[in-house]
């Protein structure tokens, strides 16, 4: 797997102005279904950590902008989806370390079945 230290890491700030640009992201919600279905950034889609060979069909295009997230700073989901991503020779991953958690402290909004 990638090496932790070679994940690049982005802010909410910064997540929150690209997915309202033109220079939007793929965002991947790295949980499990159970949990992504109940609460996640709008606009986000589905990919479990131990799923990750599926995104070869949702994201053919290695070269895309994408970023992986989790609940927490204390979740290794994320960081675990974006080095397998690497793995796969994905060359623009960065990880919103922050996640879910993050993203609510900051004010921005969640959506799921349980929000």
């Amino acid at each position: 797997m990638a090496e932790a230290t070679k994940i690049r890491e982005v802010s909410a700030k910064e997540l929150n102005n690209e997915l309202n640009s033109n220079k939007r992201p793929v965002l991947i919600n790295a949980l499990a279904e159970d949990a992504y279905i109940a609460k996640r950034i709008p606009g986000s889609i589905n990919i479990p950590a131990d799923k990750a060979n599926v995104i070869k069909s949702v994201v053919p295009d290695r070269s895309q902008n994408i970023v992986v997230y989790c609940a927490n700073s204390d979740c290794t989901a994320s960081p675990e989806l974006a080095g397998k991503l690497m793995d796969l020779n994905y060359d623009n991953v960065r990880d919103f370390d922050a996640g879910l958690a993050g993203w609510k402290k900051e004010g921005y909004e969640l959506t799921g079945s349980e929000v």
